[in-house]
């Protein structure tokens, strides 16, 4: 009973995120001044073509999300100030970070050819009003240092050290994972090598497209990639972004996606923001239960 009505305030705390911006009154991180956000959230393009404000608003204020009792509140101590910064790079995934070089690697570090960025920038690591960065680039952006993999370098001491680490891939890993569960193996035995030993981690898949097709192959990557969690043994603890009702709405909704003038979805891999805080709002509980058992392995199930 008591877990049902942590659900209940939970859903009751959904109506914060569905117009409200969560502001965290943090100063900007300056070029010589860098500050480590508590809560670290990396993804991939839907993190900088709409989702990356929703992360943004949800853990900005995880009380508010989460509406946690009396247990999980001292667990969320060691998130600190909660300060949240948010990095979505294109074109990434687990692989991207993890490698040490070739075409993976580029794709963090190359600087795009024609935009010149290739990641968008939310929180306390941007405060400006142009979300798009350009990684390598920047002293919150230093991830590309030669022979080391980008989050070898995000590591180094006296760089990033947040308390809780949230990761949000799957469509640029989703043939890859699709056609060969190993590499879904592979690639999450190599995540926890770079990751410092005592960091909380969350992994989620990211949101489902609007399409079908596009989704099939999602779906057949999700679950290698759960199974390959599952297999390792691995201190991340997982989230589903496609379950029933995240692929339901998405495939039914055409606003939550942008749109030509005509009414044609435009992008149906990108969830706009609309779409991005309905997709957080869906998979709310979920969400809630792994960054609990991330920061306390040993709590008992709700």
């Amino acid at each position: 009973m008591q877990g049902s009505g942590r659900i209940v305030r939970r859903r009751l705390a959904a109506a914060l995120l569905t117009g409200v911006l969560i502001t965290t009154g943090a100063q900007s991180a300056g070029a010589d001044d860098f500050k480590s956000p508590d809560v670290l959230i990396l993804g991939d393009s839907q993190i900088s073509f709409g989702a990356g404000h929703a992360f943004l608003e949800f853990f900005s204020d995880i009380m508010a999300s989460c509406a946690p009792d009396r247990r999980e509140k001292k667990a969320l101590k060691k998130l600190g100030a909660m300060q949240v910064g948010v990095i979505g790079v294109r074109s990434t995934s687990i692989h991207s970070w993890v490698a040490r070089g070739g075409a993976a690697k580029d794709s963090i570090c190359e600087v795009d050819k024609k935009w010149k960025v290739n990641a968008g920038s939310y929180g306390v690591l941007n405060t400006t009003k142009n979300q798009f960065v350009q990684m390598g680039q920047g002293r919150n952006y230093q991830v590309c240092e030669a022979g080391k993999s980008a989050f070898e370098a995000m590591f180094e001491p006296d760089y990033y050290d947040p308390s809780l680490l949230i990761l949000t891939f799957l469509g640029n890993s989703a043939k890859r994972w699709a056609e060969n569960p190993d590499l879904a193996l592979r690639d999450v035995r190599q995540l926890e090598q770079p990751l410092p030993n005592d960091l909380p981690c969350v992994f989620m898949t990211t949101a489902p497209a609007h399409t079908k097709k596009v989704e099939k192959q999602r779906l057949a990557a999700q679950a290698n990639i759960k199974r390959a969690f599952a297999e390792t043994g691995s201190r991340c603890t997982f989230v589903e972004g496609s379950t029933p009702a995240t692929i339901k709405a998405n495939q039914s909704n055409k606003t939550f996606f942008r749109r030509h003038k005509d009414g044609r979805v435009k992008d149906p891999y990108h969830p706009n923001k609309k779409g991005a805080r309905n997709t957080l709002q869906l998979e709310m509980d979920n969400i809630c239960e792994a960054i609990f058992t991330a920061l306390e392995p040993d709590r008992p199930p709700s």
